[in-house]
Parts: structure tokens; sequence; C-alpha cells
């Protein structure tokens, strides 16, 4: 049996490899930076108007000559590609909330009141930049929301230099900044609703919390219900579709069909019996074989929450096909704005601003000020130079705010300002905030020596 589970060349130099990229956090950081340089690249080039007129093209669902849901590939991508993001962002949430950093009132405090504050302070310091101009005022929620991705990649490039706790610290207020943001495009960045369309996907969100009390475990159910019972509503009602992603994703079970014990009893039982079993002289299995591995990997599939399974298996395809796409479609900047035109009003001042100085007040300030008040504590391992290093990274917000952007402005002019000073903060942090706790990496390690 030993020969037969031997790794392959192919597996050895081709499958593991990649399996091995696709798990990195990093690598999903450094696909995303790459496809947002190719959009800019491309948007700026001879083949500018056909690269942004590739979005352009419509796709609808015709039935019976009635057509369906008629929206160009743009809108498919923001409604629809990246609700597979805020699903699996959905899935996260839920997972903190039920055994996480979120999970109890003295873990979730710090992170709650650090999250809020991360998010009022950009809001104000734009509001106060455009308060006289009524149309650029829209886009106050674009500083609002961090970028956890691109900010967990520069801090796992840092490795051992940053602490395991600051890495936790910063994906808990990380998770309440994306719960804001969610709720600041449901209740603020909304058309005009249908009732009727809601109300039905409603109910069926409903129906999927009702499968999950008596026991539903079929991902495919929660798949098929969650996409045409409330997706589609959502999408036609008016409410941000990526609004239903969350809902949905909140009604997948969370709890294993098999206890620990009783999926390591059940395992070591067949593992003895795959070991008693006869080998055939040939590469393949017997049929006694196949039985048995069938039976431990019906068994393993039951022993893993179909939350967690769900999150495992959809994390990839949105650091690889998802995000990537996203940054295609919307990083596409067309840097035909003259210095003066950037400035025509305060938006780009505003966003600049709010990312790195309202991030900044809202996540040190705030911490800085309850640790002086004694009542919180920093998580073990953490300084102040590390809470100093991760509230300037913080003002990343590449990802959310470009999307926030499609919905707070019509006017290209608005459009073309805000992506821009998104860029810039976005560079000007991450830059700032790796140099930062790099130094301070480095001034660690020579106080060690020289103790």
């Amino acid at each position: 049996m030993q020969d037969q589970l031997r790794v392959a060349p192919v597996d050895r130099y081709v499958i593991n490899p990649m399996k091995s990229f696709i798990s990195n956090s990093v690598m999903g950081g450094i696909v995303l930076l790459v496809a947002t340089v190719i959009a800019v690249i491309l948007a700026n080039s001879p083949w500018s108007e056909w690269f942004l007129g590739i979005w352009k093209n419509r796709i609808s669902l015709n039935f019976n000559d009635t057509v369906f849901l008629d929206y160009d590939l743009h809108h498919w991508i923001n409604d629809g590609l990246i609700s597979i993001f805020f699903f699996v962002l959905g899935l996260e949430l839920k997972r903190e909330m039920v055994d996480g950093q979120l999970s109890g009132f003295k873990n979730a405090i710090l992170p709650i009141i650090v999250g809020i504050s991360g998010m009022i302070f950009p809001a104000l310091i734009f509001y106060f930049f455009n308060t006289s101009d009524v149309e650029a005022l829209d886009g106050w929620g674009i500083p609002m929301a961090c970028d956890i991705a691109f900010v967990l990649g520069i801090l796992y490039l840092l490795g051992d230099k940053v602490p395991a706790s600051v890495k936790i610290f910063f994906t808990a207020f990380g998770i309440v900044d994306d719960i804001g943001a969610v709720l600041i495009i449901a209740l603020v960045y909304t058309n005009e609703i249908s009732y009727v369309s809601l109300i039905v996907g409603l109910s069926f969100f409903v129906l999927l919390m009702i499968a999950n009390r008596f026991g539903v475990r079929s991902t495919l159910f929660y798949g098929v219900v969650g996409i045409l019972g409330v997706w589609v509503p959502f999408l036609l009602s008016g409410v941000h579709a990526t609004i239903a992603a969350v809902l949905v994703a909140f009604t997948i079970p969370a709890t294993t069909k098999i206890s620990e014990a009783g999926f390591l009893k059940k395992i070591k039982k067949y593992s003895s019996n795959l070991d008693e079993t006869k080998s055939l002289d040939g590469p393949t299995l017997t049929n006694d074989q196949l039985h048995i591995i069938g039976k431990m990997k019906s068994m393993t599939k039951h022993a893993m929450p179909p939350l967690q399974r769900l999150e495992h298996g959809l994390h990839p395809v949105v650091a690889f096909v998802v995000m990537p796409i996203f940054a295609l479609a919307n990083a596409g900047v067309v840097f035909n704005i003259n210095f003066e035109d950037l400035f025509s009003n305060n938006i780009f001042s505003g966003i600049v601003t709010g990312l790195i100085v309202g991030k900044f007040l809202g996540i040190f300030g705030v911490t800085f000020i309850l640790l002086k008040l004694k009542l919180v504590k920093l998580p073990k391992m953490m300084t102040i130079q590390h809470l100093f290093g991760i509230s300037i990274l913080s003002g990343i917000g590449f990802t959310m705010c470009l999307f926030i952007t499609t919905l707070a402005y019509e006017n290209p002019e608005h459009i073309t300002q805000a992506k821009i000073a998104i860029f810039v903060a976005s560079i000007l942090a991450g830059i700032a905030g790796y140099i930062l706790l790099n130094r301070n990496a480095k001034k660690e390690t020579k106080k060690v020596i020289s103790s």
C-alpha cells in the first residue's frame, strides 16, 4: 500500500507547487497588484479604447423572446462576480462571531471600537473637505474602508518581524470595518427599491435560515436557493446584490455533522481496515480499498463545517479570479486629467487625507486614548509602535474604496479624481506602513542583541 502512495513526479513538480502558490496569502495580493498595474497600463495605452470598451459589452438572459437581467459586463462584475467576494466575507464574519476574535464581548470590544472609529474619522474629514459641494459630498463613504487583503499581504511580507497578535488584531478590526462598509452600501448607496422583489428575496433568506435550523447541510441547496431565491431578487430590487451574498453566507451551517472524537475514532478504524486489505500488483486500488477510502472521504467531509469548507474552497477563487477581474474592470483609470482639474474640487484631497490621516486618528488616536485611560489593553507581543504602523497601513483602501466609488459617483471626472486619490493614498500608506513596521522590527532586534 505504501508504494501506491508515493508522490508522482507531476504532483511533486507541478500540482504541489501550484497548491503552495495558491494557498500563499501574499500571492493573492501580488496577483491583485499585477492586475491593477495591467489595467492602468492598458487604459493609458494605444489599446485604451478597446480595453475600456470590453466592459461595456452587454450580456443578458433570454427566455421565450423575453430579456432578463440585461446588463453590461462591468455591471455583471460589480454586482455578480464581486458577490462571491462578499459571500466569502460573510462566511469570515460569521466564523469570527461564532468562534473567533468577535465571539465574546471581551475579545470584540477593542476591535469594534477601533473598527468604528477608523471609519468615522475618514468620513468626517472627507465631509469637512467637501461640505460645500453637494455632488462631491456623495463620496463620503469612499475613504471609510480599508483593504484587508492588501494590508495582510504586506504584514505577511514582513514575516516574523510582525507578531502574529498584530495580524490577528488587524484582521479583527478590519472585519468590523468591512461590516460597516456593507451597511453603508446597503443603507446609503442603494437606488430606488422594488419592495416586491425585496420581499421575495427576504422570504427565501428566511427559508435558508429555517433550513439551517432543521439541519440541512447541502451546500448545493444553499447555493441554488441563495442565487436564484435571494441574489436575483435583490439585484432586481435596487438594494445592492452584494448584500444578498452576505446574508446568504450567514445562513450556512457552522457546525459539524460528527464530533471530533467520533471522527478520530472512525478514521482510525478505516485506516486499520485499509492497512489489512490486500493490494494489487499494479498502481490501481482494489474495490475494497476504494470503498474504504470513499468512506474516509465522506467522513472527512462530515467533520468540516459547511461554512469553513466553503470559505476554504472559495478563498483561492476570490484571490486569483474574482479580485483580479474586478481590478481589471475598475482600476483602469485614464490619466488624461490635468493637475488643475484634479483639484477642481476637494474629492482628491478629501479621500487622500481621509485614508491616511483619518484612519490614523481613528485607529491609533482612539486606541492610544483608551490605553492611557486604562480602559483596554493591547494584545500580547503588540507594542505602541506596531499600533502606529498598522494605523498607517490601514490607509490602503484599494478594493472596497474603488467599489464604493462606482456606487457614489456617476460623473466620469469625479470617478477619475476618486480613483487617482485611492491609488495615491494606498501607495503612500503601503510604503510608509511597511517602512515603519520594518524599522521598528530592526530596533527591537538591536535591543535584544545589546541586552
